[in-house]
């Protein structure tokens, strides 16, 4: 009888080659943003996706509340719990852990889990490092600079998010370019401060290209990352659903689908990293303001 090592509803893929893809930590992300090396990121949220990005030598894996939209068909990402973000943030890492994968995963704090004080913003980043993330992220600036340097000084690793933050796109009367005019000094003192704070990510969301890469020069312990943003960043990142062109609306200006040409998810998702790696994506032109 021949023995088989296949699942009843699909196999895992291979995990990254060991030789070329050490497991990716902050340190690991210090050394490649110092010799020039763009820092990849996708969101994923289950088990097969996650393994598939590692697999394509995606560096970072963000378990987004955007699953709110691509997978709970919500109109924003305000509705997800942070119940969902445990549960999506324990699928991608088992399907990362089976594959022996070395990606480094960020859980979202979804709205109203860190807003109330920096007491509920630790016990909410608990439940995600618990689930295996290995850094969380929250959005906006300001008032959040102190919960950020009280949850770096307690060991947790945080990205933060400036921009276009979806969380409060009602507050920013709607999904528009942020930083532009008098705005622009606005964003680029949060950024020090967070900085300051200990983030060691910062997600810039439709900031324009030329504020973005001023900032990514500014903030050299605080590594951008892009999305809409312009390629001066020091890494960029997309919604895994978006870069696959198989969204429920229509692509913003930032996105491009990379499953055009390919013949898999996986051929895409590593055209995605070699575009990021050698600048080719974004094109200011075509995908920032």
């Amino acid at each position: 009888m021949t023995s088989s090592t296949a699942t009843p509803y699909g196999t895992l893929p291979p995990a990254s080659p060991v030789a070329t893809r050490k497991p990716v930590s902050l340190p690991r992300l210090n050394e490649m943003r110092e010799r020039g090396e763009k820092i990849t990121m996708l969101t994923a949220y289950d088990a097969t996706f996650a393994a598939v990005a590692d697999a394509a030598g995606v560096d970072c894996i963000l378990v987004g509340d955007s699953l709110g939209m691509v997978c709970q068909g919500l109109t924003s990402t305000v509705g997800v719990s942070l119940e969902t973000m445990r549960y999506h943030t324990e699928s991608v890492v088992r399907g990362i852990q089976r594959v022996q994968g070395t990606a480094w995963i960020i859980g979202d704090l979804p709205f109203g889990t860190y807003q109330e004080s920096r007491e509920q913003a630790l016990r909410s980043a608990n439940v995600l490092m618990q689930a295996g993330a290995h850094m969380v992220k929250l959005e906006g600036g300001g008032w959040t600079t102190e919960t950020v340097r009280f949850l770096v000084e307690r060991g947790i690793p945080v990205c933060a998010h400036l921009g276009l933050t979806p969380q409060t796109v009602h507050a920013l009367g709607g999904y528009r370019v942020q930083g532009r005019g008098d705005s622009a000094d606005k964003l680029r003192q949060e950024a020090l401060a967070l900085q300051d704070a200990g983030a060691s990510m910062l997600v810039l969301e439709m900031v324009p290209a030329a504020l973005s890469a001023e900032l990514t020069l500014a903030l050299p312990r605080c590594h951008t990352i892009g999305i809409g943003a312009g390629h001066g960043t020091a890494g960029q990142v997309l919604v895994m659903h978006d870069m696959l062109g198989v969204n429920l609306g229509k692509n913003p200006k930032f996105v491009r689908n990379f499953m055009t040409g390919q013949n898999s998810v996986l051929e895409a998702m590593l055209a995605y990293v070699r575009a990021v790696k050698d600048g080719s994506f974004p094109d200011n032109a075509l995908h920032a303001w």
